[in-house]
C-alpha cells in the first residue's frame, strides 16, 4: 500500500525535488541545501523546496514556525523510500 503510494508520487516528482531528495542527510538548514544544490538564491530554492513539502517528501523541524531562523529540512518516510529506489 505505502509502495504503491510511493510509486505514484514518484511519477509527480520533478528533477529539482529529485536532487533535493538525494542531497538531504540529516536535517539541514536551507543555507546547506542551497550549497548542496549549487542554488545561489532562495527564490531556486523554494522551487525545490515548497513541491517537496507539499508533497510530503521533507518536513520542517519547526513546521509552526516557517520562516525561523532554527529552521531544518529532514526526509519523511515518503522522502526516504523514494531516495533508496
Amino acid at each position: 500500500m505505502i509502495r504503491d503510494a510511493i510509486l505514484e508520487s514518484t511519477h509527480q516528482v520533478t528533477h529539482q525535488v529529485k536532487q533535493l531528495i538525494m542531497a538531504l542527510e540529516g536535517e539541514m538548514n536551507r543555507e546547506q541545501l542551497q550549497l548542496a544544490l549549487g542554488l545561489k538564491d532562495r527564490s531556486s530554492f523554494r522551487l525545490c523546496y515548497l513541491p517537496a513539502l507539499e508533497a510530503g517528501l521533507i518536513e520542517m523541524s519547526h513546521p509552526e514556525k516557517p520562516s525561523s531562523p532554527l529552521q531544518r529540512y529532514r526526509l519523511t518516510e515518503k522522502g526516504l523510500h523514494l531516495k533508496q529506489q
